[in-house]
């Protein structure tokens, strides 16, 4: 029969799985959510939005004014007035066709709300909308 050999192992150097390809992997895949993450910009105030029958759901990108009950007109957290929707409208759509949204609290002035639509399309808006509380309740 045929003899069997002792076979020794001398370990010196630490065997084990490389995983710094796993890292660099990981990596990749954290940059690539980041940079195709979408960020809505939020107007900076909370406004009670009334409720409405007919509401639909919009894009997440828009430009999203805010109406107070003191008669504010709110755009990213400053107060940029009546005046200043028109070259603001004017200024964001220069990159793209984006839909403006007015986000007008229930208590705010119907004249208020007509005279910041007027101003966004005279700035050049094609789609303007006026933001509803969703659901019930």
């Amino acid at each position: 029969m045929g003899r069997f050999r002792e076979v020794s192992s001398s370990d010196d150097g630490e065997s084990g799985i490389d995983i710094s390809p796993l890292i660099d992997c990981v990596f990749i895949l954290l940059i690539f959510f980041i940079v195709t993450t979408v960020f809505v910009e939020e107007t900076g105030v909370e406004v009670d939005k009334p409720q409405a029958a007919s509401a639909s759901q919009l894009e997440k990108n828009s430009i999203l004014i805010a109406l107070t009950p003191e008669g504010e007109v709110v755009y990213g957290g400053k107060e940029i007035g009546i005046s200043g929707v028109q070259s603001l409208v004017k200024r964001m759509l220069q990159q793209e066709d984006l839909p403006v949204i007015v986000q007008a609290d229930r208590l705010a002035q119907a004249g208020l709300l007509v005279r910041i639509i007027d101003e966004a399309k005279l700035g050049g808006a094609t789609k303007v909308s006026v933001a509803t509380a969703s659901g019930k309740g």
